[in-house]
């Protein structure tokens, strides 16, 4: 069997086309596969007969009265910039070789010089007055934007401000009497959904395309605060910072990113809600920045075989692995091992709910968690602190798990220089894997911190926890910096 490797929870995927049609022929029966016994017809299955499925549509809507009404709200954004790159000095080729202009040429390495840069993008416009919202990666850096309407005024606008946590930007022209766009709320929206982008793909100026909406909440490598809308709308270089509407004709989203191994549209597209960014963007026209709160922990996903482990019925909430020193949660009194289920009655239903919640609430105030510790739950309040950008609230899936016959590990106590070293209190170092701890990628070097949440500093510790655990333990392994639990089945 080939090993699974534990920190390939941990790696990042890269996030930045025509598609053919089959056919398909089905069947349909109307009740359950029978025989024939006895000339007696008996039911293969004793199922309850389904529900009947309510009508649904049979075409697209009509997404022309969305543009007419709306399209004229959405603009053309222009950039330009500088970029620092490396001096290439050329040589010519009949003294490449010469030994004297070798030796001055060893003193232009790392020199660079400024090269001027454009971009495209899209945006639109939220008030009369000219505030346009749009991506602050489209804007970042720029030393001009020049913002189009469809009636081709051009205006040079003024960025307000932007927040690259969540790949928001406000920008202002100079106008008035301008047409806008009508706010959705993106919570109304079901996987299924039908949706439409208007932007400037390749500066093909209020180009419209339409799909489904394919997830609510996706979690990407990067982003972690901004819980996306994943659809299949055709986004491409120049869709960023467009706006996504439902099929009422409100924006219920940005367009920001696209998954792609080619750099055009290959079906996957991603939105930033249209509620994360009017929070953001309040932030910006109030106070011209925005301020993140933190909590300051580690988090990653409850699997089946971690909430069995943790005496959890169901696989739900944000497991945390990883607490900061002196950070507001390690003030409230979370550990290791604690299972944050609700943020102020909210419910977490996954890991990648709780960095939102908590990254977009404001510094200093308190939060009321649901937290489920020791087989128990109980609440705790928590003062949040200041996001800063050396603190990321990160998200990782647990690595992959084995039968028992033993765990598999040989351990020994650290001695003092390797817990200076690693930074750590406590622990066991792995010296030696097999079976089913070698399956679940635990190796050779790393640190075992605790078992079923309690931490351990001796084997005794260990052999102790494990006889009174249940058919799996959660084991809280540390490699290098990056903390996770991960589940092995023994019983």
């Amino acid at each position: 069997m080939q090993t699974r490797k534990l920190w390939a929870a941990l790696a990042a995927a890269g996030i930045i086309a025509g598609a053919g049609t089959m056919a398909y022929q089905f069947s349909y029966a109307e009740q359950a596969p029978q025989v024939e016994m006895n000339h007696k017809v008996v039911p293969l299955f004793n199922n309850p007969p389904a529900a009947p499925m309510t009508s649904v549509a049979t075409s697209a809507p009509n997404f022309a009265s969305i543009v007419k009404a709306y399209g004229a709200a959405v603009v053309h954004i222009n950039v330009k910039g500088e970029t620092k790159e490396a001096v290439q000095q050329q040589i010519p080729k009949q003294f490449q070789n010469d030994p004297f202009f070798r030796f001055f040429q060893q003193f232009n390495n790392g020199q660079q010089q400024e090269v001027p840069t454009e971009g495209l993008g899209s945006g639109f416009i939220i008030s009369s007055d000219g505030l346009i919202l749009t991506n602050a990666h489209v804007v970042k850096g720029a030393s001009s934007v020049r913002v189009t309407l469809t009636d081709h005024r051009t205006y040079k606008a003024k960025v307000l401000g932007y927040d690259t946590k969540t790949d928001i930007a406000v920008i202002k022209i100079p106008a008035t009497n301008l047409p806008t766009v009508r706010l959705g709320n993106p919570s109304s929206l079901e996987p299924g959904d039908w949706v439409l982008a208007i932007g400037s793909p390749y500066g093909f100026y209020n180009t419209v395309t339409a799909g489904i909406v394919s997830a609510k909440s996706r979690s990407l490598p990067d982003d972690s605060m901004v819980p996306f809308i994943q659809t299949d709308v055709a986004v491409n270089p120049g869709n960023s910072g467009g706006p996504l509407f439902n099929t009422k004709g409100e924006v219920v989203g940005i367009n920001s990113q696209i998954f792609t191994q080619t750099g055009a549209f290959e079906g996957l597209s991603f939105a930033i809600p249209i509620n994360v960014a009017e929070r953001v963007a309040k932030q910006i026209i109030e106070h011209g920045k925005v301020q993140h709160a933190r909590l300051g922990i580690a988090v990653q996903t409850v699997s089946q075989s971690l909430a069995t482990s943790f005496g959890l019925q169901t696989p739900r909430g944000a497991l945390v692995a990883q607490v900061e020193k002196d950070s507001p949660a390690a003030k409230a009194g979370i550990q290791p091992g604690d299972i944050i289920l609700s943020v102020n009655g909210q419910p977490v239903n996954d890991s990648a709910d709780l960095p939102m919640m908590i990254g977009l609430s404001e510094p200093g105030s308190k939060v009321t968690l649901g937290v489920w510790h020791d087989h128990k739950q109980q609440t705790v309040t928590a003062v949040l602190g200041n996001f800063s950008d050396n603190v990321t609230l990160a998200s990782a899936s647990p690595g992959a798990h084995g039968d028992h016959g033993g765990l598999g590990l040989v351990v020994r106590p650290l001695n003092a220089s390797e817990e200076q070293q690693a930074g750590v209190t406590h622990g066991l170092l792995v010296e030696g894997v097999s079976g089913p701890a070698e399956e679940a990628g635990i190796q050779p070097g790393d640190i075992l911190i605790a078992v079923d949440g309690k931490s351990v500093n001796t084997i005794d510790q260990v052999r102790t926890i494990l006889k009174g655990a249940g058919k799996s333990v959660a084991l809280l392994i540390q490699r290098g910096s990056n903390r996770i639990f991960v589940p092995v089945q023994i019983g």
